[in-house]
């Protein structure tokens, strides 16, 4: 049924995992990319994929291959974002 999508998402999954100890500074950037996403919505998503999937559905009336395709899409210029903040800052 939904096995087909996994192996796709799995490196976006495992991010996810990632992205939900750090919800409350990559909400900012989830509503920029977002905009109709509301507060409310963003408490609920929780750094949740599934969540966040489901709400750009309702919010933008697409398809959910669509909303997943713009998560994982998010997923690959916010993965590169913190390790590159974090070598900048010296860290090693």
């Amino acid at each position: 049924m939904g096995t087909a999508a996994t192996p796709k998402n799995k490196g976006a999954n495992m991010n996810f995992e990632q992205l939900e100890g750090k919800w409350k500074q990559v909400k900012g950037n989830v509503r920029e990319r977002w905009g109709r996403l509301t507060d409310d919505d963003l408490e609920q998503i929780a750094g949740k994929r599934e969540q966040l999937v489901g709400r750009i559905q309702e919010r933008y009336g697409i398809m959910k291959e669509a909303a997943e395709a713009q998560v994982n899409e998010f997923m690959k210029t916010y993965q590169t974002e913190p390790e590159t903040k974090g070598r900048a800052a010296g860290q090693r």
